[in-house]
């Protein structure tokens, strides 16, 4: 039964999806921002997020855990706990963004940008 298993296997075994997810959150980190297939966008954004929540805590513990969560990439580390927690600092959550760029090029699925948003302060109230 799939009860509980809401996640995408992208077509890949247990270890290619997580070192799918690791190379993907490492190369949004350092270039703020990449486009991907939207189902990649879509299961990265949790996994980003956490590791910006987490970094917010500024601790040695998590910098550690979200070392270990991203490959042992220490200038990832550094960068989301040096320039990413202080500028989400009085967020509440939603650090990234989506947006779709329907199809690009000759490719068979829709393409997606994900980026992290600008920092304006407490949570975003959409305005519609």
């Amino acid at each position: 039964m799939q009860h509980h298993k809401k996640n995408r296997k992208l077509g890949r075994k247990k270890g290619q999806r997580v070192a799918l997810l690791r190379s993907l959150a490492r190369s949004l980190v350092l270039r703020e921002g990449i486009t991907t297939t939207i189902a990649k966008a879509k299961e990265l954004r949790p996994f980003v997020e956490r590791m910006v929540s987490m970094s917010k805590k500024n601790t040695l513990a998590s910098r550690r855990i979200v070392g270990t969560r991203m490959g042992g990439a220490h200038e990832v580390v550094k960068k989301l706990h040096d320039v990413y927690a202080p500028r989400y600092a009085k967020r509440a959550g939603g650090y990234t963004r989506i947006v779709n760029l329907g199809r690009v090029g000759k490719r068979a699925g829709e393409a997606a940008r994900i980026e992290f948003v600008s920092a304006e302060g407490g949570s975003s109230s959409g305005g519609k």
